[in-house]
């Protein structure tokens, strides 16, 4: 193969290299083999084929980019220098403010890539198909790296992102456009007409790249990507030490399973030592508990990884070895049917093991985006779930408790993440609460649970399922807010103090959730996020200030309203920032769109302040706030390519607010 060309690789080998066993190149729509057989490729018709580049090769790209932005910005400045030019007017590298004359600002922060869009009012031609930075236009990729679909809908804060744009110009003398500087990543959005109908051939919409950079490989120079293929390395990849297994199993119950507990605890753990314990030949072991045990131990690694921010080779490698058996494991519900007495026995296996292997996809999917795309998976298991009624009380009539408890867990767990990843997005709810006829699950251990009673051991401390427990009302609220505040375009015809009084109840239900947290907190592991008080805080304020900001509901704010979203957007990131300095924030793109968004909201509050914008900047602690997450993007841009921009954008508006308060400074 021509290494001088652009090679896109799938992540595993074509489907007639696969049966016929044969080195597969995985290139790209066609690998080599079909195409000299002149045979159909199944990378054509893949709708969800992903792929991969090479780590080196991407460098090289970006080391082309950069030289290519070094050679703009001589071109630009040749522009500017040019005797005559529009840029020029006597007055070379100036522009007016007022009736004085002072330096075109140099932006230091984005090096040589940065350049106004107009001098003098007129449109640079020469640079009209580099994208500019704006806030609208990167929580957009963000969400279209994560997701892999276009739309974004109210609560995902799109349109509140373009308000904050255009209240920027505040900062600018002459109320023109602030801009950030241009783009240093993929101008993808700028390809696409987002007011057109969708084109789902487009090539970019086909072939977007995942969010996640898992820096260095874990074999050398070798990418990751070379040895990921069922027909090759990893058909002989075998478990992991047992100690390294129960650190990983540990952190996964610890972690996931306490935000969402659908694996019975006790059953997995003694599974796990009974394969290390009597070895077992793993070809002879149903695939429904293969796929169970490798994918906790993907989710584990990758939950640690997001963590502690090191590279996520071991939980790839863990997670493909887990799609090995990915469609054996879903169909092992109906191969194994005969072996229950009982109509409802056979229902209840079906329904967790079908499920079971979805769900722990979306768990993988919050720390790493391959194969389908999270919103997805969860409707998936979202329609499975009302397929089967678990929504509905007569699903639960005449079940064991210890079976119906499990179905709650299950069902509830698609629910909270269904509201997860529908809120950040703005996407309709695949659950609606009017439906829901069930009460919650009931938060006792598997330890403590039987087939129908619970046996309680020691009532003053806290289950780890009140955690996940507690999370639920969490999401409830949640589901409250984006429905009554974002949901209806018809509530800004409602008066005045009716949606006042929606907003206090819902501020209340916030404040009551957080009062009535579990205490004392399970102290399993130091490093998870939600054992701590620090995210319980993280998530109130980030709430409050979902329930704050210029929405369908409030388009207008009014002072109080200000303050308060200027609070809770404050205190989240200061949350947020604790558990950085804790090494408890898990460093997820879920969390990233939270960061951003709660920046975007302390930069709105702050600079549309009724009172004089310097005054408030000297008295809040605006300036020290963005210097917090202005470090937390810092440690994202290890993992996430699309934090780099963002930086570039609080640092644009940091330093303005430095340079307005220092000019206001005496002496």
């Amino acid at each position: 193969m021509d290494t001088g060309v652009i090679t896109a690789l799938a992540r595993t080998s074509c489907q007639r290299c696969h049966k016929r066993k044969k080195k597969c190149d995985r290139t790209l729509p066609q690998c080599d083999n079909c195409r000299t057989a002149n045979v159909n490729c199944s990378f054509l018709d893949a709708d969800q084929q992903s792929g991969t580049y090479p780590i080196a090769f991407v460098q090289g790209l970006e080391a082309r980019i950069q030289e290519l932005e070094r050679q703009l910005a001589l071109a630009l400045e040749a522009i500017r220098d040019r005797p005559g030019s529009s840029s020029d007017n006597g007055q070379s590298g100036t522009q007016s403010i007022g009736n004085s004359t002072q330096q075109a600002p140099v932006d230091e922060g984005l090096g040589s890539t940065f350049s106004p869009f107009s001098i003098h009012g007129q449109e640079m031609s020469s640079v009209e198909h580099v994208p500019a930075i704006s806030m609208a236009r990167e929580l957009r990729i963000l969400s279209l790296e994560a997701t892999a679909e276009r739309h974004l809908g109210s609560s995902s804060g799109l349109s509140f992102a373009k308000l904050t744009q255009t209240i920027l110009k505040r900062l600018t003398p002459d109320r023109a456009d602030f801009v950030f500087g241009i783009s240093q990543g993929d101008d993808i959005l700028g390809q696409i007409n987002w007011d057109s109908p969708p084109d789902f051939f487009h090539p970019h919409m086909m072939n977007f790249p995942n969010i996640s950079g898992f820096g260095p490989t874990l074999f050398g120079d070798m990418s990751l990507s070379s040895i990921i293929e069922p027909s090759g390395s990893l058909s002989d990849l075998g478990l992991p030490t047992k100690s390294r297994a129960d650190q990983l199993a540990s952190f996964y119950f610890a972690h996931s399973h306490t935000l969402y507990p659908i694996i019975n605890q006790s059953e997995f753990l003694a599974l796990l030592n009974r394969i290390y314990e009597q070895p077992l030949d793993l070809s002879t072991m149903d695939p429904m508990s293969l796929f169970r045990v490798w994918m906790v131990l993907a989710i584990g690694s990758s939950s640690r990884c997001s963590v502690s921010v090191v590279e996520e080779s071991e939980a790839l490698l863990y997670y493909n070895k887990a799609l090995e058996y990915f469609e054996a494991a879903f169909d092992y519900g109906d191969m194994v049917r005969f072996r229950y007495s009982s109509r409802l026995q056979y229902e209840a296996n079906v329904t967790k093991v079908a499920l079971e292997t979805i769900m722990l996809q979306v768990s993988f999917s919050f720390f790493n985006q391959l194969g389908p795309n999270t919103w997805f998976l969860v409707g998936t298991a979202a329609r499975m779930a009302i397929g089967l009624g678990l929504h509905t009380s007569s699903a639960y009539e005449k079940v064991p408790f210890k079976v119906a408890n499990m179905r709650k867990r299950i069902f509830f767990s698609i629910y909270m993440m269904d509201r997860v990843i529908s809120i950040a997005l703005g996407r309709p709810f695949a659950l609606q609460d009017d439906d829901i006829e069930i009460d919650a699950f009931i938060d006792v251990d598997d330890d403590h649970t039987g087939d129908s009673s619970i046996q309680i051991e020691d009532k003053l401390e806290p289950s780890l399922m009140s955690i996940p427990r507690h999370i639920l009302d969490l999401r409830r609220i949640a589901s409250k807010i984006s429905r009554q505040v974002y949901g209806n375009q018809a509530t800004i015809r409602i008066n005045t103090p009716h949606r006042e009084e929606i907003i206090h109840s819902l501020h209340k239900e916030l404040i009551d959730w957080r009062r009535n947290m579990p205490f004392p907190l399970p102290d399993v592991h130091p490093r998870v996020p939600h054992l701590c008080s620090n995210w319980y805080d993280f998530n109130y304020y980030l709430h409050t200030a979902m329930l704050y900001r210029p929405s369908p509901l409030f388009p207008t704010l009014d002072q109080a309203m200000v303050k308060k979203l200027a609070n809770a957007a404050s205190m989240s990131i200061r949350q947020a920032y604790t558990m950085h300095r804790q090494k408890r924030f898990a460093y997820n793109w879920l969390n990233l769109l939270s960061l951003f968004m709660s920046t975007i909201s302390l930069i709105y509050a702050s600079t549309v302040q009724p009172q004089e914008l310097v005054s408030y900047l000297q008295k809040a602690q605006v300036i020290d706030d963005l210097e917090l997450v202005l470090q937390l993007f810092d440690k994202l841009n290890g993992k996430f390519s699309g934090a780099k921009n963002i930086q570039c954008i609080i640092d644009r508006v940091l330093r303005r607010y430095k340079e307005m308060c220092n000019m206001n400074t005496p002496g």
